[in-house]
């Protein structure tokens, strides 16, 4: 595994993290001594959702939701006009 210093890290940030994104983790080294791992993460699937459906038929929108208080906005903004 590839242990790189922090002042190369620092320098090279963007490459590093390139690589452990790709598969390649790397230890962040401190006057020789390793400090962190830096491992990529885990990706998710495109197009997958992980939902959690502890309220699933719970919730019941109502078939007027997208209209709800219509009249008293409309009187907010609308005001004075004919």
């Amino acid at each position: 595994m590839l242990i790189v210093n922090i002042h190369d890290a620092k320098t090279q940030l963007s490459r590093l993290v390139e690589r452990a994104a790709n598969g390649e983790p790397f230890m962040i080294a401190k006057a020789g001594t390793p400090m962190v791992k830096v491992v990529p993460l885990q990706r998710q699937e495109a197009g997958t959702q992980h939902r959690l459906g502890f309220l699933a038929g719970e919730i019941r929108v109502p078939e007027e939701f997208d209209r709800m208080g219509q009249d008293e906005i409309e009187a907010q903004f609308l005001v004075g006009e004919s």
